[in-house]
């Protein structure tokens, strides 16, 4: 019998992390659609909505990460919206060294 994984799932979630232009601010969610939801952060601030995302021009992601369980996915967000800004940037430096933006994988 196979042993329970509590990494192993159905489904995917993401928790993301996106920036401007300038990599100056920072956005933290969580979503079952990457893609999607990158889509909808543009729209925003197409549309000019009163969100934070799209106040700071928030649309370039830098980070990801991957979960089969949406608690886990939420219990990380969450975690990580309790970090340092520089905890935060190391942690985007180790998945992403350049900064570079990676939408152009999921859109």
């Amino acid at each position: 019998m196979k042993e329970f994984n509590e990494n192993e799932g159905y489904h995917k979630y993401y928790v993301y992390i996106i920036t401007n232009k300038y990599r100056s601010t920072y956005y933290i969610g969580v979503t079952n659609n990457l893609n999607e939801r990158l889509k909808q952060h543009k729209e925003n601030i197409d549309k000019g909505a009163k969100t934070f995302a799209a106040k700071y021009n928030l649309q370039h992601l830098v980070y990801y990460e991957q979960f089969s369980w949406v608690q886990n996915a939420i219990a990380r967000e969450k975690e990580l919206k309790g970090w340092s800004r520089e905890k935060k940037l190391d942690l985007i430096r180790s998945f992403n060294a350049n900064f570079e933006f990676l939408e152009s994988r999921f859109i």
